[in-house]
């Protein structure tokens, strides 16, 4: 009998998914523990919309909003005013990277706006077999969220009708969003006296972020990230900057001239980062799923700005005996590393050191002192895959070395049966296991046959 299509599909999935999805569930686990109930204010660019990819990133954000992540989405307008200006044969003005909004570009924002939340709302209440959003119960609300002023004269330049946020109704928001809705905010503020000012998508999700004191602030943009060098157009994204590397480069920048430029965006994701919000993103909105890889991936896609280094490197407390244990698990069972019970580890737990993100244990060593000879054994150094290649083993290395100087120890030694060359590089040298202290050399597998490896300290 041939198969028909489920059966086809069923077995394929049967053959994939324990080796992909199962892993790969088990690894985002820990950052949908930790984002459960947290708030999170999303930027959108308009040119999302343009480019067609509306649908694709509301299902994600759906998908955020199912683990229980609280949302707030700001969308952008820019293109869809430029077209509208351009259908009345009106150009676009902008000065310091804000729109000029005079009374015509002020209806045609009025009107982009419009049409915008209506696409937005409709996408969100989709609900079609076998994509994202079935099953999927996502309630939008808008409203009159933002109070707002006007830019006025700044240099000479009258903006009219440009405003900036002088007020988010951070309590009514949350009331909203603490009921299972997303709401949803569009670029737009109205005076006490009722005049209505155009704002920058910008300028309302980080005042919105700093007002619900929210735990990210996300926006998708047309900027794939912060580059390590900007001076070479094909250096790698630097995904995570501390607040005063982010200053300093913001103060080393030309001012933006356009709302597209990097500055104009960091210097919103700063802003947030002083006035208390954890973590503020830049991401590229052309990549497919980038905002579900920047929150459920260690290193993510984008360029997040921190106040303070997430990755911790520390010595272990009994609260980490567990993330030791699922790391070192995997390199146990394939031979890599010898296996240690629970209980050896949370006996010894004063000599591990570990390296976490956000809560979450990527490497660990573990120090054992021979003080009679004056050496070190540095056992069960493990990196995560997820991490590798990134300069953790090297990190943890010199905090072995760090702890080893402390105790007055003369030189650390390695048994390894898989990684001699990597320690060679960093200054190792493979010598006889009789060169072992004694306590240690009666505790030497000979069957396994691991070579011993020693380093010098100065």
């Amino acid at each position: 009998m041939t198969a028909g299509p489920c059966g086809t599909i069923a077995g394929t999935m049967s053959l994939v998914f324990p080796h992909t999805f199962i892993p790969w569930f088990r690894a985002v686990a820990p950052y949908i523990h930790m984002y459960h109930g947290k708030t999170f204010v999303v930027g959108m660019v308009g040119e999302l919309v343009a480019a067609g990819k509306l649908n694709a990133f509301v299902q994600d954000l759906a998908i955020l909003h199912a683990m229980g992540i609280k949302l707030v989405l700001v969308h952008g307008f820019r293109p869809q005013v430029n077209e509208q200006l351009a259908a009345k044969g009106h150009s676009s003005r902008y000065s310091s990277g804000l729109r000029i909004t005079d009374a015509v570009t002020l209806d045609c924002a009025q009107e982009a706006a419009g049409q915008l939340r209506f696409e937005i709302e409709a996408a969100f209440s989709q609900g079609l077999p076998n994509t994202p959003m079935a099953n999927a119960t996502v309630r939008v609300v808008s409203g009159n969220f933002l109070t707002a002023r006007p830019v006025g004269i700044v240099d000479g330049v009258d903006f009219m009708h440009s405003g900036v946020v002088r007020r988010v109704d951070a309590a009514a928001i949350r009331r909203a969003i603490d009921i299972g809705a997303l709401v949803l905010l569009s670029p737009f503020g109205f005076s006490p006296t009722g005049e209505a000012f155009n704002l920058t998508m910008e300028d309302v999700a980080t005042a919105t972020a700093i007002a619900l004191q929210a735990d990210k602030l996300l926006f998708l943009t047309e900027i794939p990230g912060i580059q390590e060098d900007r001076n070479d157009p094909d250096s790698p994204i630097d995904t995570e900057l501390a607040l005063a590397d982010a200053k300093r480069l913001l103060a080393a920048l030309p001012a933006p001239t356009l709302p597209t430029d990097l500055a104009f965006y960091l210097r919103n994701c700063v802003k947030a980062c002083e006035a208390g919000v954890e973590r503020s993103h830049i991401l590229p909105f052309g990549v497919d799923g980038a905002i579900l890889q920047e929150v459920f991936t260690h290193d993510g896609i984008g360029t997040m700005v921190v106040d303070e280094k997430l990755e911790s490197l520390h010595e272990a407390s009994a609260d980490d005996v567990g993330g030791i244990l699922q790391l070192i698990e995997p390199f146990e069972r394939d031979g890599t590393l010898v296996r240690r019970e629970r209980t050896e580890i949370e006996r010894d737990i004063a000599n591990y050191t570990v390296i976490e993100h956000d809560g979450v244990i990527f490497g660990c060593a573990a120090l054992y002192p021979y003080p009679e000879a004056r050496t070190g054994e540095m056992a069960a150094l493990t990196i995560s895959p997820q991490v590798q290649g990134q300069g953790d083993g090297e990190r943890i290395l010199k905090r072995i070395e760090q702890r080893a100087r402390a105790l007055g120890l003369d030189s650390i030694f390695v048994l390894t049966t898989r990684t001699m060359h990597w320690f060679i590089k960093r200054g190792f040298v493979q010598v006889d296991p009789d060169w072992l202290p004694d306590a240690r050399k009666r505790k030497y597998n000979w069957d396994r046959r691991s070579q011993v490896l020693v380093k010098k300290l100065g």
